[in-house]
């Protein structure tokens, strides 16, 4: 396989040296951000231009968003050998549950889907330390599953796998993840306000059976979740289709 990784911990990040390591065999290219860009989720660098680095054969570092670097990845460096799959992590840490819509890891492999090739975004979802042989060993057959199937259309995946050995996976929906939602305000040694968003103790989650949250915090299994390009609400848009709004014509639409 021709394999991109990308990842939005940096390209120094051992969880990505090690998930390069565990592509034995395959034709590894590495694009990614060159410091640590979480949270960062689908941002584009428009308003300036990027810089890239070789740092080794088939390594290079961007000074831009997880993002930038797979859409440079995939339209400049590989734009005449475009990858089988794109791979975004190890992730230091987990995206589950809603997580994903602020992830820069699954912004990664959510660009490389967008762009036409299947894409997974795995994160190790626990605290510090961090062993990523597990992980990095789980989506390499995952990666390779994926391939060998050669669906249609790219399939977008995103994994989260507990700490220690994989004992079992399971095919599951996202969850739901609360951080307290507060705005933690401090003065600095000048006088002048900032804020911390966040707050304090972690994140919660809601007990979902069926979801990534449960499977991953609660049954201790690997979660593996596809998501879709298209966030249309099918169900609502049907719905909607019977509105009126006063004082405007409705139109019958596409």
């Amino acid at each position: 396989m021709r394999v991109l990784l990308s990842n939005d911990d940096g390209v120094h990040s051992r969880g990505l040296s090690t998930l390069a390591s565990a592509f034995a065999g395959d034709e590894v290219w590495v694009v990614a951000p060159d410091r640590e860009q979480s949270a960062s989720s689908h941002a584009i660098s428009l308003h300036r231009p990027l810089r890239i680095g070789e740092v080794s054969p088939r390594r290079f570092a961007v000074d831009g968003t997880p993002t930038d670097a797979v859409y440079v990845g995939m339209n400049h460096i590989l734009r005449q050998n475009r990858p089988d799959v794109v791979v975004s992590g190890v992730n230091h840490g987990p995206n589950l549950g809603n997580d994903v819509l602020y992830s820069g890891t699954v912004a990664a492999a959510m660009e490389g889907a967008l762009l036409g090739s299947h894409a997974i975004a795995v994160s190790l979802a626990c605290p510090p330390p961090h062993d990523f042989g597990p992980a990095a060993a789980f989506t390499v057959a995952l990666a390779r599953r994926l391939v060998a199937s050669a669906p249609r259309r790219p399939v977008l995946l995103n994994v989260n796998v507990p700490r220690g050995a994989v004992k079992g996976y399971c095919f599951a929906r996202l969850g739901r993840r609360d951080y307290g939602n507060q705005v933690v305000e401090k003065t600095d040694p000048r006088g002048r306000k900032y804020y911390w968003i966040g707050g304090e103790g972690g994140a919660r989650h809601e007990d979902l059976p069926g979801s990534d949250c449960n499977a991953v915090l609660e049954d201790g299994l690997v979660a593996i979740t596809p998501l879709q390009l298209d966030w249309t609400n099918e169900g609502l848009l049907e719905e909607m289709r019977g509105w009126e709004v006063e004082g405007y014509r409705r139109e019958p639409g596409p």
